[in-house]
């Protein structure tokens, strides 16, 4: 009687034991099971945000007329003004960028270019580049020139476009074409920029 009552006091013993080392590997698969779900959705968060990449902008600061000349008789015009290049990168990597041109029209006829050299903006940051930019109507066909001055009134546009590369993770590089396409108009009488507008 002893005996039973030994082997069933051992087999409650192993049973307990059984039990407590059962619940153990449950409590751990579901730990394990609850981190993989975690790292699914830091993966997938991850990739949406992080690893998504945009399109860097490309736009025209501030500019600083230096000096406008306008004559509505002839008609021509010169000016020269300071800007800066503005490349906007709000990726989590560098954009870095080849050599490229902007360049300033009236009606879709060239009046001058600024070169935009070779180099880089940083993650989700803005390079800024310096450019002295001379303008004038000498290449101009005929056209409505005249009456636009005697407006008081020029309006320029602006376009530019770079090609580059935005780097994720040291590993990944996804080539992107930033655009530019501005249009500024000069007030005449003020010698000063009227509206500034880039898309």
């Amino acid at each position: 009687m002893a005996e039973k009552n030994q082997q069933s006091e051992e087999s409650a013993t192993l049973n307990s034991k059984d039990e407590l080392k059962r619940q153990k590997r449950i409590k751990l698969a579901m730990y394990i099971g609850a981190f993989i779900i975690f790292q699914i959705i830091v993966m997938t968060v991850f990739g949406l945000t992080v690893m998504k990449v945009k399109t860097p902008k490309v736009r025209l600061g501030v500019i600083n007329v230096q000096n406008l000349n306008s004559v509505p008789a002839t008609p021509s015009f010169d000016t020269t003004f300071t800007t800066e290049i503005r490349v906007k990168n709000t990726n989590w990597g560098p954009y870095k960028f080849d050599a490229g041109i902007a360049t300033f029209m009236y009606q879709g006829v060239a009046v001058g270019q600024v070169s935009i050299p070779k180099t880089k903006a940083g993650m989700r940051s803005t390079k800024k580049i310096d450019v002295t930019v001379s303008l004038n109507s000498n290449g101009l066909p005929s056209s409505n020139l005249g009456s636009d001055l005697n407006s008081g009134i020029l309006t320029l546009s602006s376009q530019a476009k770079l090609t580059g590369k935005v780097e994720l993770m040291f590993i990944m590089k996804k080539k992107k074409s930033a655009n530019m396409d501005c249009n500024i108009k000069f007030d005449l009488s003020s010698k000063s920029v009227q509206t500034l507008q880039c898309k």
